[in-house]
């Protein structure tokens, strides 16, 4: 394999899961409610639960303020009315070292993103690297795990094979080493199922993963942090690594705070649980433009 090429794109651009993060994109939450189309949502609707915006927004200003303390600059999306879940910025792009790639959604009822997607990354003077052509793929599939390593889920609910495909050709021409894994239906990305903590450590749902692909993981030297297949269910592996071994992982991974923390990461907490009910969590409602 030649050597992969990781240079970046100053001030923007993204190499790894766990570099210091310094500018990320989200989605005011003004016009969110749950929306049935992933098996959490789904799950909350039925049973007949009702949304307290005013306890969501302050939920996410606790998320802000976790990202302030960490030295981080937020950028937004302008929002519409219509599009109630572009706060899940991680699915709708895809950051690289090379400039950003627009992905492809699954869901019809979110394909209308796009529009302020492309206005932000145009008017921030963000280079296009690339677009997804060819089946379905979503951002919370995606893991830059290290500078030379990708890893790509699939599950085929949301992003498919021909897409992590696509994505990955691009990345092995680079001469990155990508793996493809596939998952089960059940769980909304592999980001529910893994997520990097450090370029140590890395929180896994060990009882859905299958052997291979924690014996490749673990190959590369990382730790893998247990997380239960019930947390992991409720996006409990969903953690937004910031560098120099901090993190943020909501309140509600209790076990999960609890075992980083004895690891030495410093665990930022906000509440989050009715965004995690709405079917993503910290990770999911942020994309990372740079990382240094």
């Amino acid at each position: 394999m030649s050597e992969a090429k990781t240079a970046k794109i100053d001030p923007w651009g993204v190499s790894s899961e766990t570099g210091v993060l310094t500018d990320v994109l989200l989605c005011r939450p003004d016009h969110y409610r749950w929306n049935p189309v992933n098996r959490a949502s789904r799950e909350t609707l039925m049973q007949g639960l009702e949304l307290d915006l005013a306890a969501l927004k302050r939920q996410h200003r606790e998320f802000e303020a976790a990202l302030d303390e960490a030295g981080v600059r937020r950028h937004y999306l302008a929002g519409e009315s219509h599009l109630p879940y572009q706060v899940y910025t991680r699915d709708s792009s895809q950051m690289t070292p090379w400039g950003v790639v627009h992905v492809m959604l699954q869901a019809e009822t979110r394909r209308g993103e796009w529009a302020s997607i492309i206005r932000f990354y145009e008017a921030a003077g963000i280079p296009v690297w690339n677009w997804c052509t060819r089946g379905r793929l979503e951002g919370g599939d995606i893991h830059l795990v290290r500078p030379g390593v990708l890893l790509i889920g699939y599950s085929g609910a949301r992003s498919d094979l021909d897409g992590a495909r696509q994505f990955a050709s691009w990345f092995e021409e680079k001469g990155w080493q990508a793996k493809l894994v596939r998952f089960s239906e059940h769980f909304l990305h592999l980001d529910t199922l893994f997520c990097m903590v450090s370029d140590r450590l890395a929180a896994a749902c060990l009882d859905v993963l299958e052997d291979d692909v924690v014996a490749w993981l673990r190959g590369l030297g990382l730790e893998l942090v247990p997380v239960s297949y019930k947390d992991a269910s409720r996006a409990g592996c969903n953690v937004l690594a910031l560098g120099d071994d901090r993190v943020i992982s909501p309140r509600e991974n209790a076990d999960l705070n609890a075992r980083l923390r004895a690891q030495g990461i410093r665990v930022y907490d906000p509440e989050y649980g009715l965004f995690t009910r709405g079917g993503g969590s910290v990770r999911c409602t942020s994309m990372a433009l740079a990382r240094r």
